[in-house]
């Protein structure tokens, strides 16, 4: 919450955990079912940074299992308006462990939801969930049919959704503008090789015109002289 308002939006279909290969465990009821469990009471929201704590308690042989995702708000002058994205996820077990993964490409316009089938860090489902410490090694995550949005919340309802298989993202949306001024350079200067090779080639024929009259008053100067000479 922030000012009062919800600053994070999220849903999953299926939330699945595996520690050290042992039994897939599924956090989905305890995530978002009317009766759930999880406590979000430490979640904190900023106009630029934002902390969604989902805190599940005891779970199988797991002691106070928590589920931490860290969110931050960029403006991006490319593009002119705000993003949000996922920076990271992070595992909190057992009272000390920590398994930190950071995200790739998980961002959309605040404007907008993100959506993707799956977030995970399995290489099956694209990886992008990404170790960064040991204990991240010993466990495999995967959200279904994840969805979020963060810091520009007017409803209670998600907004349309950018799909991780197709939406813009400001360094693809920058690529194609460069492409595109490239195409436009390559393209006039295209237009001037041709152009020059056409004034080349009208030269080339005024030349050989010029030539061929020039040939011609010769020809007739000379029949001239010669009929001259035989008159005298």
């Amino acid at each position: 919450m922030s000012s009062g308002q919800p600053c994070i939006m999220f849903q999953a279909r299926k939330v699945a955990l595996s520690y050290r290969q042992q039994k897939q465990l599924d956090l989905t009821e305890q995530a978002f079912s009317p009766q759930k469990s999880v406590d979000t009471s430490q979640s904190i929201c900023s106009h630029d940074r934002a902390t969604l704590v989902m805190k599940f308690g005891d779970v199988e042989d797991l002691k106070g299992l928590s589920i931490r995702l860290q969110l931050s708000n960029t403006f991006y002058e490319s593009s002119g308006q705000w993003w949000f994205s996922v920076d990271s996820i992070s595992l909190l077990f057992n009272t000390t462990g920590e398994a930190v993964f950071n995200v790739t490409e998980v961002y959309a316009p605040t404007s907008s939801s993100y959506h993707c089938l799956h977030v995970s860090n399995l290489q099956r489902h694209s990886a992008l969930l990404l170790p960064t410490n040991d204990p991240a090694h010993q466990w495999t995550v995967t959200f279904t049919d994840f969805q979020i949005q963060a810091f520009n919340i007017t409803s209670s309802k998600f907004s349309a959704a950018s799909d991780c298989a197709t939406f813009l993202t400001p360094a693809i949306l920058m690529g194609l503008i460069t492409s595109l001024i490239l195409l436009l350079v390559l393209a006039y200067g295209l237009h001037m090789v041709i152009h020059l090779k056409h004034i080349e080639h009208n030269e080339e024929q005024k030349a050989h015109i010029y030539f061929l009259q020039n040939a011609e008053q010769s020809d007739h100067g000379y029949m001239e002289n010669v009929k001259e000479k035989n008159i005298l």
